[in-house]
């Protein structure tokens, strides 16, 4: 699930929902997508372009055409950075389903800390490393270890260093 996306214009909602199954040369199971498209609340936007739809509907058709080949695991890298926080809250919500329900394992790449919270363990990459984690942490003992880290890691910069840290949440 990418931040972008990545939907092909061109083709309709459903066609994008079955492009991975299509691109494994695996038969196109209509069903599944409508059943994939009810799962995240488009069931009546199947036959509409991506152009067509709001930018919360376009990153939910993109959590449908992860889910539509039922993984083990999602990778998700900033799927909420581009959404207002209504629609980020649906589509993170879509993503913990997956793994309560459908038992998918979520690896999940942000910088938002109320997006990690959502996950069950969260691990802070710190200048490429790993630095720390937490289970079940909340968007205030994120944000605050990320500010630490931050701090840590810009003390022990050189002049004119840059350094980021980010939170992996897997769920």
């Amino acid at each position: 699930v990418f931040q972008a996306f990545n939907l092909l214009p061109s083709l309709t909602v459903e066609q994008n929902v079955l492009l991975p199954v299509r691109l494994a040369g695996q038969r196109q199971d209509h069903r599944r997508a409508a059943e994939v498209l009810a799962r995240v609340g488009l069931a009546d936007k199947a036959r509409r372009r991506p152009g067509e739809l709001s930018g919360g509907q376009q990153q939910r058709v993109a959590v449908a055409r992860a889910l539509v080949t039922s993984p083990d695991v999602i990778f998700a890298d900033e799927p909420t950075g581009a959404l207002d926080t209504g629609t980020a809250a649906e589509v993170l919500g879509l993503l913990r389903h997956a793994v309560d329900t459908l038992g998918a394992t979520v690896v999940m790449v942000t910088h938002d800390p109320a997006a990690a919270a959502w996950a069950d363990r969260v691990l802070f990459l710190a200048d490429g490393a790993f630095a720390d984690h937490l289970e079940r942490g909340s968007a205030e003992r994120i944000a605050a270890r990320m500010t630490a880290l931050t701090g840590r890691t810009r003390a022990g910069a050189g002049a004119g260093a840059g350094a980021g840290v980010g939170a992996g949440a897997a769920a």
